[in-house]
C-alpha cells in the first residue's frame, strides 16, 4: 500500500477561499456573491483585494442565484457562496430555471456539505445535494478531497465553460495531494494500484479509503484506490478499467446512497460490466447534531466501514 505523508490538516473550505483569492488576481471576470456567510466560506481575502467585484446579497439565496445568472450575460464568471444545504435545496428552482436550463456560466460553491458540519445539526446538513445537482442537464459536479485539491478545482472551474457545483466542507482533514497539481475536470486519480478490489471514493471519504487500504494490506488484500473528485462527468473509462481488473467494487462518499457517487457507478456497471458492488454511504437517513467523528462513525462513513464493505464484496466475487 502506497504511503501518503502529509504535514498538516486543513479544511477544504479554506482551499476554496485560497483559490478564489488567486482568481481575483489572475482573472478580472471572476466576481463573487455571498449569502451572509463570508467568514464561513473563507471569502474575506477576495473581498479585501477586490471589493468592487463582490456582492453581499444577505440571507436571500434565491436572489443570489438570479443575480449570478444575470452577471454571466455581461461576461462575468460568478462564484456564489453559502452552505451546501442553502446552495441546493433552498434554491433548486432558481438553479434549474435560471442557470442549468440555459447553461449559464455560474459556479455554485457550497461549503458545510454532508454530515461533517457536525454540531449545526440536521437542518443545516445535506446528504442529497450531489444527486440533486447531477440530475440537472448541463451541470458539472465536483467534490474534492483536501485543501490543495479544492484550491486547484476552484481555479480550474473558472476556465471551464458552463454551470458547476463545487462541494466542500468544514472540518480539517489531512492535506495530502500536491500543492502544484493541475486539476482536470472529469478525470479520476489512481492513488494506489491494486488487484483485489476497486475502491472509488470522493470528498472526505478519500482519506478514509486510504486508511482502509492500509488496514486491508495488513490482511493481505491489495486495494486499488481511486479518487473520483468529479461525479459528473464521470470518468467511466477509468472506473471500468479498474473494475474489470479487480472484478469487485466499493464506493465511499459522505452522501446518501441514492443519487451519489455509488449510484452513478452502479448505473455504469449495470450497463457495461455487471459486478459485485457495495456502497459506503448514508442509508436513507437525515443527519443529527454531533461532532464530525461521532457522526461519521454512527452513520458508517469511516475506514472500518470501508474494510467491512470490501470483505463483503470480495466474498461475492465470482
Amino acid at each position: 500500500m502506497k504511503d501518503f505523508p502529509y504535514t498538516e490538516s486543513k479544511d477544504t473550505r479554506s482551499g476554496f477561499g485560497a483559490g478564489l483569492q488567486e482568481l481575483g488576481k489572475t482573472n478580472p471576470n471572476v466576481v463573487a456573491l455571498c449569502a451572509d456567510l463570508i467568514g464561513s466560506l473563507k471569502m474575506d481575502a477576495f473581498i479585501k483585494d477586490n471589493p468592487e467585484r463582490f456582492f453581499q446579497v444577505g440571507i436571500a439565496e434565491a436572489n443570489m442565484m438570479g443575480l449570478a445568472a444575470g452577471l454571466t450575460i455581461g461576461g462575468k464568471i460568478p462564484f456564489t457562496g453559502t452552505f451546501a444545504n442553502f446552495s441546493t435545496g433552498r434554491v433548486y428552482d432558481q438553479i434549474r430555471q435560471s442557470i442549468a436550463y440555459s447553461g449559464k456560466n455560474v459556479k455554485i460553491c457550497a461549503s458545510h456539505a454532508g454530515l461533517t458540519l457536525g454540531e449545526d445539526g440536521a437542518t443545516h446538513q445535506i446528504l442529497e445535494d450531489i444527486g440533486m445537482m447531477k440530475m440537472l442537464p448541463h451541470m458539472t459536479v465536483i467534490n474534492p478531497c483536501d485543501y490543495n485539491q479544492t484550491k486547484a478545482a476552484t481555479i480550474a472551474i473558472a476556465d471551464y465553460e458552463g454551470p458547476v457545483y463545487l462541494r466542500f466542507g468544514r472540518p480539517v482533514v489531512p492535506n495530502f495531494t500536491p500543492a502544484d497539481q493541475t486539476f482536470e475536470v472529469g478525470k479520476g486519480i489512481v492513488l494506489n494500484e491494486g488487484t483485489d478490489v476497486s475502491i472509488f471514493a470522493t470528498g472526505h471519504l478519500v482519506w478514509k479509503a486510504i486508511l482502509a487500504g492500509k488496514l486491508l494490506a495488513e490482511k493481505g488484500i491489495n486495494a486499488e484506490i481511486i479518487n473520483i473528485h468529479t461525479i459528473k462527468p464521470l470518468d467511466a473509462q477509468l472506473i471500468l478499467e479498474s473494475a474489470r481488473k479487480t472484478r469487485c467494487v466499493v464506493t465511499a462518499e459522505e452522501h446518501q446512497m441514492n443519487g451519489g457517487l455509488g449510484d452513478s457507478v452502479a448505473q455504469l456497471l449495470a450497463r457495461e460490466e455487471p459486478l459485485p458492488l457495495e456502497l459506503v454511504a448514508v442509508n436513507d437517513s437525515f443527519g443529527e447534531s454531533g461532532t464530525p467523528d461521532q457522526l461519521m462513525e454512527k452513520y458508517g462513513l469511516n475506514e472500518q466501514a470501508i474494510v467491512a464493505a470490501v470483505e463483503k464484496v470480495m466474498a461475492r466475487r465470482k
